[in-house]
């Protein structure tokens, strides 16, 4: 009787996404003697950060900010602009021989059928792909969130999202209002005060935790604390915050009543790294305001009753993964759209199939890159080791084994 074929683990283990995850993965996975293969939709490396706005600027030294095997160069400054770092990451595909098929959409992953030779097929324009390992590294940062206001669609102004922006200039002499006070909304408010906008506002739902700019070396001091009790931790950012921040309350601005370690934990969200906004709102050239409500016409309605009348609204209210279309029918995404297992963990349902820059930690997600990258590749190993050994005393039941999501033991 004739065994059922053994999946391929010597096929090239797939990668989506040429961003900073995905090419830290396949470095480690190459270094670690894996094939492997980058597929990315667009047509460049790095093409989520490009689309980003003309002055945008890491929020993290260059130290933690490099991926594995390659520093940052020295010439980029403290703070390493957008184009500096795509550059960058153009050169850590050469350094590192990195194989990146630019221009290669994936439509979806499903299940390969048990016996036919791998656990996956990543579906292209071209066809399917088999593979015995995936790693989906397209991103949180993914698709635009542009809520759903009421009214929004008789908006007579202008309406984008923060993905669409990309300069000042086109808002000299206008009224704009930005909704969502995290980094990217507060730097762009205050980069619109200082460019001509005639007036900038800011829409508030939750006060931010906002820290100096100087203060990037936080990501070094949550990496040593994270061992301690949150509460503790958060009376103490919330201290720092009160000691290095001046008190914006007069501004429409209150202080924070939840640490940032806290609001990290249950929003994933992380703190505001001053880039200016904070002298804007003190000398009035920011005016933060309440929350939308909604739309009426040319009208925005606040969440206090205030009615503005602004020629723009920049909407920086973040952004979703994206991933339903590409694994919603595997049952690994959770009511939100976020994978239930991230890094070197799968689901049991799903072996192999890993998920890399999917959480925003405070110790930094570029250095976060790194971290997920060495796990997977551990992991990675292991498992193809481990199945390897077994395979001829399963008489080439492997590939049946890992389809239903157990480990051989």
């Amino acid at each position: 009787m004739p065994r059922t074929p053994q999946p391929d683990f010597h096929a090239p283990t797939i990668v989506i996404g040429a961003g900073p995850h995905g090419l830290a993965a396949a470095a480690l996975l190459r270094r670690a003697g894996v094939a492997t293969v980058i597929l990315e939709q667009a047509d460049r490396v790095g093409a989520n950060w490009t689309q980003r706005y003309d002055h945008l600027s890491l929020h993290t030294t260059p130290g933690v900010s490099k991926l594995p095997g390659l520093p940052v160069p020295r010439q980029a400054g403290p703070w390493v602009s957008r184009d500096d770092y795509v550059r960058y990451l153009e050169r850590y595909v050469a350094h590192h021989r990195l194989d990146v098929r630019v221009a290669t959409p994936v439509q979806r992953i499903e299940r390969a059928e048990p016996g036919r030779g791998a656990l996956w097929l990543v579906h292209t324009p071209d066809g399917p792909l088999p593979t015995g390992a995936v790693v989906v590294a397209t991103g949180r940062c993914h698709t635009p969130n542009l809520p759903q206001w009421p009214g929004r669609s008789t908006f007579t102004g202008t309406l984008l999202h923060s993905a669409q922006y990309r300069s000042p200039a086109p808002y000299r002499g206008q009224h704009v209002l930005v909704v969502g006070a995290g980094n990217s909304g507060t730097e762009i408010a205050s980069v619109l005060a200082g460019a001509g906008a005639e007036r900038v506002r800011i829409a508030v739902r939750t006060p931010p935790n906002i820290l100096p700019r100087s203060s990037a070396r936080w990501h070094a001091v949550g990496r040593l604390t994270e061992a301690l009790p949150l509460a503790w931790r958060d009376r103490t950012s919330l201290l720092t915050q009160r000691l290095a921040v001046p008190d914006l309350t007069s501004r429409g601005l209150p202080r924070p009543r939840t640490g940032l370690y806290t609001r990290n934990a249950r929003e994933g969200v992380n703190p505001v790294l001053d880039h200016g906004f904070v002298d804007a709102v003190r000398s009035g050239r920011v005016e933060p305001v309440a929350a939308v409500q909604a739309f009426d016409g040319p009208d925005v309605l606040l969440a206090d009753g205030t009615r503005l009348r602004p020629d723009t609204v920049i909407a920086a209210t973040g952004y979703r993964p994206g991933l339903h279309d590409l694994v919603g029918s595997l049952g690994v995404l959770d009511e939100a759209g976020q994978p239930l297992a991230v890094g070197a963990q799968t689901h049991p349902e799903a072996p192999r199939l890993y998920f890399a820059g999917y959480t925003n930690p405070l110790t930094g997600v570029l250095r976060q890159a790194g971290i997920e990258a060495r796990a997977i590749t551990h992991a990675l190993r292991r498992e193809t080791a481990r199945a390897s050994l077994l395979a001829p005393r399963l008489g080439g039941r492997t590939a049946d084994t890992l389809h239903k999501g157990h480990t051989p033991s």
